[in-house]
């Protein structure tokens, strides 16, 4: 992977992580307010459900970063980035959860029966990513076992020249 992309992508990730610690500290108050009136315990769950939704974006542009850096040195075909690879699946795994929690919250109050089912239907959405990111991880597992060989099969050589 060139330089450029690499940029181009960490540039996009400081911006995306800006706007959501933004949109947590200036935007939750403001809709934390605009729920005044409705049942406290409701309150609570739709904003704490924003919340960590947007911090398992965060977790996962973070270990992105972390990917990148290692893409960077000629790393990323190293165990280590299984640790990275494994927290992104996860935090895509939650953030489905959460957003079907946000359906089933939805659900029993005023909220247009089309609106609830958008919303699963997005849940269902996130874990098909959560999934696809699984697939990449087997690929990383394969790429990673090659370059294991490779180093191997590279010191024999040595060994008999």
């Amino acid at each position: 992977m060139g330089k450029l992309p690499i940029l181009a992508l960490r540039i996009v990730i400081v911006l995306a992580l800006i706007g959501s610690v933004a949109v947590q500290v200036l935007m939750m108050p403001l809709v934390w307010a605009d729920l005044e009136g409705t049942e406290d315990r409701i309150r609570v769950l739709l904003i704490g459900i924003l919340v960590l939704g947007i911090l398992t974006m965060q977790v996962s542009a973070v270990c992105v970063w972390r990917l990148l850096t290692m893409v960077r040195r000629g790393s990323v075909f190293t165990r280590a980035a299984f640790r990275y690879v494994d927290i992104i699946i996860g935090a895509i795994a939650a953030g489905s959860v959460l957003t079907f929690l946000l359906a089933v919250l939805l659900a029993p109050g005023d909220a247009a029966p089309g609106i609830v089912g958008l919303i699963c239907g997005a849940a269902l959405v996130i874990a098909g990513v959560a999934l696809i990111v699984l697939v990449l991880r087997a690929l990383l597992a394969q790429a990673v076992a090659r370059e294991l060989e490779a180093q191997q099969l590279r010191s024999e050589l040595n060994e008999v020249i």
